[in-house]
């Protein structure tokens, strides 16, 4: 019998050396590396982009490959916690970081001037507005998950073409909801970050709920993990409940950097505004007539009137 990840214990050195290659998730890193390079050397004619950026779109490819093609991805049709931490890597690690990469700010700055109107008119139509929206983004990103793993979907992601399509949808899923909370891309409407700080605590509860019932729960496709017929490692049981605490735990731990993200922009977003505060009220008071210091004071003013 030809050897399977079923039937091969997983060791430190089993994992070193399981690879294969997803190739839909290896093209689409080669293509978005390539035009997000291409993009930084056009743009730094005309100024030096940011490296940060640049190293965080960077560390999302490599993330995005190493999940897909290492052993994270041999045993995930294979250990329910593993399966977990790939999901968790592909919606919530990867669209991170690629987000915070500023794809859609490299790439205006690597177009002319036509090709900048262009991208502002896409954004600004109803479509765009409507699929960047906080309901939208935010239902798809809590709602992904239970569907995943509550429903027929997660076996059938397990292998395939489905398998190939899914680890696609959860990037792409992912990546919407933090283009819109960060908003360090330009967007179709900004929205006060202090929502963002709120949908991040409303997903986080989801998140924790839906560990909750995999921790708790019965078993998730019992059929399918009994017909692999693996005859080490953790118990059914012991796995799910492994996978539910990483998606509930591991989950929040990865969510702190997002938040501070989210601080950070709500306290330049005060600055800000406080900025803007104080130029109006330096602007109406050299608007106003200048006056003697008492006749601010009613009763001085008063006086002084009738003398």
């Amino acid at each position: 019998m030809v050897p399977t990840p079923a039937h091969t214990p997983l060791t430190l050195q089993v994992a070193v050396e399981s690879w294969q290659v997803d190739p839909v998730a290896l093209l689409l890193v080669v293509i978005l590396g390539a035009g997000y390079a291409w993009c930084r050397k056009t743009a730094r004619a005309a100024a030096p982009p940011d490296r940060a950026p640049g190293y965080c779109f960077t560390a999302g490819l490599l993330t995005w490959a190493l999940v897909t093609s290492s052993a994270i991805a041999v045993y995930a049709p294979v250990l329910f916690w593993m399966r977990s931490l790939q999901v968790l890597a592909l919606l919530f690690v990867v669209p991170f970081l690629l987000a915070l990469g500023k794809p859609v700010t490299t790439l205006r700055a690597a177009l002319t001037e036509e090709g900048q109107h262009r991208v502002d008119r896409m954004l600004a139509s109803r479509v765009c507005r409507v699929a960047a929206s906080p309901l939208c983004t935010s239902a798809a990103m809590l709602g992904l998950p239970w569907l995943l793993y509550l429903t027929p979907w997660y076996v059938a992601s397990m292998t395939g073409i489905v398998g190939v399509l899914t680890r696609v949808v959860l990037v792409v899923v992912g990546f919407g909801y933090y283009y819109a909370r960060v908003q360090s891309d330009p967007v179709p409407r900004r929205y006060p970050p202090l929502l963002s700080v709120g949908i991040s605590v409303v997903e986080s509860l989801g998140d924790g709920l839906l560990g909750l019932v995999l921790w708790l729960g019965p078993l998730i496709a019992a059929g399918y993990y009994a017909g692999l017929q693996r005859d080490w490692g953790p118990s059914p049981r012991t796995d799910q409940s492994v996978g539910a605490g990483i998606l509930w735990i591991v989950g929040d731990v990865l969510g702190v950097p997002f938040l501070a993200v989210l601080f950070r922009r709500l306290s330049s977003h005060e600055k800000s505004r406080a900025r803007e505060v104080d130029a109006e009220i330096e602007e109406k008071t050299d608007e106003a007539e200048p006056s003697l210091w008492w006749e601010a004071d009613p009763q001085l003013n008063q006086r002084f009137r009738r003398g």
